[in-house]
């Protein structure tokens, strides 16, 4: 499934998140004009590596540095592209109910629940981890909880043709959530497919939790379904 966009259109203009695309967009482009071995050296200092966070002293910027700034690299246009589109997707209706402030906020804070769920899901791992799909399925945990009967228009494939499907968005994202977990009970991410799946779940859950607590607190008009 591939979701195209929802029917919820935002209030104001997400500034936080464009910011936060275009931020990622010159990382991932200033990392293709690095040779290889730079690039390297460049994944070791900033990429977060689950064993040496648990081996860094607690309070260490040496601990904490590649926890955030791990969530602004990327290993491919693939994996960019479609975080950036599930970022935008759903990023802008949920920033409009936290605020500018508070989104940006809340998604480091999701970012950085995934990433310590990854470390202590893979306590031994060594490879080093980069994406912003934590902090990312944070802003998808909280759209779920603060819009659950928007619908995802998504495209669906079906045999050799495909179909469009508008899909509630407690559907969609229960099941994306789901799957997480049931794939990080199945895989490893240092073994197969290279996926962090308990942090998309952390990034996940945290995004529930901390979402609430960090919405303003305005009149909605009623919700109507756009098609």
């Amino acid at each position: 499934m591939f979701p195209i966009h929802d029917t919820i259109p935002s209030r104001t203009k997400p500034v936080v998140t464009v910011g936060l695309i275009l931020a990622n967009v010159v990382v991932f482009l200033y990392q293709l004009t690095l040779p290889e071995v730079a690039l390297e050296s460049f994944l070791q200092h900033f990429a977060f590596f689950p064993a040496h966070f648990l081996q860094a002293p607690l309070l260490s910027w040496e601990r904490w540095q590649p926890v955030l700034t791990s969530m602004f690299l990327h290993g491919g246009f693939m994996h960019i592209v479609g975080n950036m589109w599930y970022l935008w997707l759903f990023g802008d209706n949920v920033e409009d109910a936290l605020g500018h402030g508070r989104f940006l906020l809340f998604y480091l804070l999701c970012g950085i629940a995934a990433a310590l769920t990854h470390a202590l899901t893979n306590p031994a791992s060594t490879i080093p981890t980069v994406g912003a799909s934590g902090a990312i399925s944070g802003v998808m945990g909280a759209y779920m909880l603060f819009f659950p009967h928007s619908r995802i228009i998504t495209i669906v494939p079906l045999f050799l043709t495909w179909m469009t499907l508008a899909i509630p968005a407690y559907v969609f994202l229960g099941f994306w959530a789901l799957l997480q977990i049931y794939n990080g009970m199945l895989l490893s991410a240092d073994n197969l497919g290279g996926v962090a799946w308990w942090a998309h779940a952390g990034g996940f859950v945290a995004g529930m939790f901390i979402g609430p607590l960090f919405r303003r607190r305005l009149p909605r008009a009623p919700f109507r379904a756009n098609f």
